[in-house]
This record gives C-alpha cells, structure tokens and sequence, in this order.
C-alpha cells in the first residue's frame, strides 16, 4: 500500500478533526496545525467564507511547505437576512458560549412563523500548495431554527439545527449519520474527489 501524503488541516479544533479525519483519513494522513507544530495568528478577513479558507490554506501551506486545507463554516439565518454567516464565531463575541449564542438566536425569532425559521450551514474547503496551485469548493445543509435547544453530539449551532427531513437537530444525529449530509462532509467529499480526479500528484 502507497504511504498516504501528509495534508496539514488549519485547525485547532478536535471536534472538525474528527469530521475531518472520518472523510479524508483513507486517503491522507490528516494531522492539525498544532499537531504539525505551527503556531499562526492568521487573520480572517475575507468577504466570504471561500475568502477565509484560503487566507487560511494559503497561510499554512506556506509555513509548513506542504498541502495545507482550511475551512471557514458558520450558520446563515434567513430570518436575520443570512446571519451571521461568515461572523458566526464571533456572533456575541468569540468568548461567547455557544449555549448563549443558540439561546439568543431562539429568543430572536420567538415571533417568527414556521416558514420564516430557515437555515442553513455553509462549509467552504480550501486547499493550497506551496507552489501556489490552489482549488476551493462549498457544502450546504438546509435546515430551520429548532424552538428548544436538543441532542448532545456535534458542537456549536447543532443543538438548534433542526433537520426536517430526519426529525432532529443535527446535535441529535450521530456522528456518521451527520457526516454524510452535513454541509462539512460535503464540502469534504467534494474537495476529496477533486484532489484524486484534478490534483493525482496531491
């Protein structure tokens, strides 16, 4: 069997690693910038989540001098015109608990009709080299704003995520169940088969 590639994710977060890892793994041997010993203070000041990604990739691909992935991922919130989309980290501040970020969407939209309650997840996936080659793809998850807080896995927004179509939050799925619809595996399954199918040499 070939040696997987090493690819260096631009993140810190164990939660992602996990996603990360149950999609990319077979192909990569995926390991987190700390794991990888890079300590950046990148910032992200992108207009979009596309933006943020490669700000991201672009910064670790050429501190660590090998393909490098990020992603930017938030909640866009009809009823709140898409918000806070790209600014979901820092919705209330970023020392914010995600508990008092759910509960104050809920409050916010306590008059809201049934209709007005849509939702969605947007993932977009970066990938960089250190030759400057670089490919950007998006994943979505449609869903509306739950009336109470529900499910224990996931992390952030999932406990108000609310999937019609399987009668939970995306906090109330299990991990593989969400990996195969959430907009992060998506985004990741796309970026996987463009790497095999345009990117051979990756």
């Amino acid at each position: 069997m070939a040696e997987r590639k090493k690819l260096i994710f631009a993140t810190g977060n164990e939660h992602k690693m996990q996603e990360i890892r149950a999609i990319l793994g077979d192909c990569y041997d995926v390991v987190s910038m700390r794991e990888a010993g890079i300590s950046a203070d990148i910032v992200e000041d992108g207009d979009s989540f596309e933006a943020n990604a490669l700000i991201k990739a672009r910064a670790v691909a050429k501190l660590a001098g090998c393909m490098a992935m990020a992603d930017d991922s938030g909640i866009e919130v009809d009823y709140f015109g898409g918000l806070p989309g790209i600014f979901s980290a820092r919705f209330l501040g970023e020392d914010t608990s995600y508990e008092i970020k759910n509960r104050a969407i809920i409050n916010a939209l306590r008059n809201a009709a049934p209709a007005e309650r849509t939702a969605r997840f947007v993932c977009a996936i970066a990938c960089a080299w250190p030759d400057g080659r670089e490919d950007v793809v998006r994943g979505t998850f449609e869903g509306q704003i739950a009336y109470e807080p529900a499910g224990a896995n996931g992390f952030g927004y999932d406990p108000i995520f609310f999937v019609p179509e399987y009668g939970m939050t995306s906090a109330e799925m299990s991990p593989e169940q969400k990996n195969t619809i959430s907009h992060r595996g998506v985004a990741l399954r796309l970026m996987r088969d463009r790497l095999l199918s345009n990117h051979a040499d990756a």
